[in-house]
């Protein structure tokens, strides 16, 4: 049953889309009579040679729909009886209720009002056997005779074989009638050039779509003025400015006040000026602070030139190249971003002086010359003028801090090397304290044997591991 309703919209819709395609269609219906031939269902027994075939008999109603003066989509629903055989004899059969529905295109030779009109069609269709329930698709094809009866009336006799997909093919033979109603012209319609729903002979404007309170002339604004009329045609608008609006209500139209959004006298232009600085607030980059008009209205509190707004230090005189900020040693770092403000230095030191490359060999040869009783964090002796010159450094740089790292060779435990190397580094942070160096300016931490310079498999190679290095930086 599902099948057989699924045949049955997908009909409507097939007729439902020439609707949409023909301006002027014209219909039909079919009634006929049928005779059926139908090839039986296969039994379960094998010599059933004399039981094959048996008959029957139906109706057809059709709806014809027109393509064009020779195709048309025909959707005809049948119903009627066919015996089937139930015993090799032929002697015991029952008559079984069915049903089609078909979807056909029926091609005539001549146009659809000769008064002789042979066609052939096909289509695809369905049956279905009521009494048992059992659907089946069908590929209906024939062909038939047409003779006109009256105008609109034929008579028409057709004969159809149904190939069958899964159970019964067969033939059906139909004489019948045909009707033909719809498809009068209509006259044509009024002129109406613009298409706007008002007819030319009152219209003002018959060539531009309008509306009726205009007499058919357009006012895209719709601010009821004519667009002839109108000076502002896009923009509502009222009549004492000609159809131009005045946004703010300040008595000056839009098109001529320099602010259409803002209530302001004619003497600026229609433009406010909050702030009464002389500068209106449309130009005025500082509309609610009184500024000065070469800043386009904007303040200037320490008078170097640049806008409070754009100066990152506006209460210090500055250069525009340091964004209003001074730069006391002229290093090219603003003061407030430099760490040394008073001593030129790069950019990449933060403002600060680089070390000199005497200093920085103290600190390398302090690598190599700090050491320690063997596998303990004692400094020898020899040790001590080696990290005075670092305090010397630390304090001919007091702008810098000072990373102190502990290291060891590979021979021993890990964890015993781990907390050896944090020790050594401690001991040496400690004796910096002890020279005065601020605890604040130093770090220490020790690596053990995970950060080794040289080969652990040879004496040399181990003796340079064993380090305690020094670096500067600017925090």
């Amino acid at each position: 049953m599902k099948q057989f309703v699924t045949i049955f919209f997908l009909a409507i819709c097939l007729l439902m889309v020439q609707q949409e395609a023909f301006a002027q269609p014209k219909h039909g219906l079919t009634f006929r009579a049928l005779w059926y031939n139908y090839d039986n269902p296969e039994p379960a027994w094998e010599d059933w040679s004399d039981v094959f075939q048996s008959n029957g008999r139906g109706i057809e109603l059709a709806y014809n729909r027109r393509l064009d003066n020779h195709t048309w989509l025909v959707v005809p629903v049948k119903i009627g009886t066919a015996r089937r055989i139930l015993s090799p004899s032929g002697l015991e059969s029952k008559n079984e209720l069915l049903a089609n529905l078909d979807v056909q295109a029926q091609h005539y030779f001549f146009k659809y009002d000769a008064l002789l009109n042979p066609f052939v069609h096909l289509g695809i269709g369905s049956s279905w056997n009521i009494d048992d329930d059992f659907f089946d698709f069908n590929i209906p094809a024939g062909v038939g005779l047409s003779l006109k009866f009256l105008d609109n009336v034929y008579v028409n006799v057709q004969t159809q074989f149904r190939f069958s997909l899964e159970n019964r093919p067969g033939w059906h033979h139909g004489l019948g009638a045909t009707f033909y109603f719809g498809g009068e012209e209509p006259p044509p319609p009024p002129a109406d050039r613009d298409g706007d729903g008002i007819l030319d002979v009152t219209d003002k404007c018959p060539d531009v779509p309008g509306v009726a309170e205009l007499m058919g002339c357009p006012d895209r604004d719709g601010d009821g003025i004519a667009d002839g009329d109108d000076q502002c045609p896009d923009e509502p608008g009222i009549a004492t400015f000609f159809g131009c609006p005045d946004t703010d209500g300040d008595g000056i139209a839009d098109k001529d006040d320099k602010c259409p959004k803002e209530a302001g006298p004619a003497a600026t232009g229609g433009c406010p000026d909050r702030d009464g600085d002389g500068v209106v607030d449309r130009e005025d980059r500082c509309p609610d602070q009184k500024g000065l008009a070469t800043l386009q209205g904007c303040p200037d509190r320490d008078g170097d030139g640049i806008r409070d707004g754009d100066d990152d230090c506006p209460d210090q005189k500055g250069t525009v190249a340091m964004r209003g900020c001074p730069d006391q040693d002229g290093d090219g770092v603003a003061d407030k971003d430099d760490r040394c403000p008073d001593k030129a230095g790069p950019a990449s030191n933060k403002g600060c002086p680089e070390i000199k490359q005497e200093d920085k060999a103290k600190l390398e040869r302090a690598i190599k010359l700090v050491q320690f009783q063997s596998g303990s964090a004692t400094l020898l002796k020899s040790s001590y003028p080696v990290l005075d010159e670092v305090v010397s450094v630390m304090n001919q740089y007091p702008e810098y801090s000072l990373n102190i790292s502990g290291h060891t060779d590979a021979s021993g435990d890990d964890k015993m090397n781990q907390s050896l190397s944090e020790r050594r580094a401690k001991t040496c942070y400690d004796y910096l304290v002890s020279k005065g160096i601020a605890a604040g300016r130093m770090a220490h931490a020790g690596y053990g044997e995970t950060k080794p310079v040289a080969d652990n498999k040879t004496a040399a190679g181990r003796a340079q591991n064993r380090r305690v290095e020094f670096e500067l930086y600017v925090k």
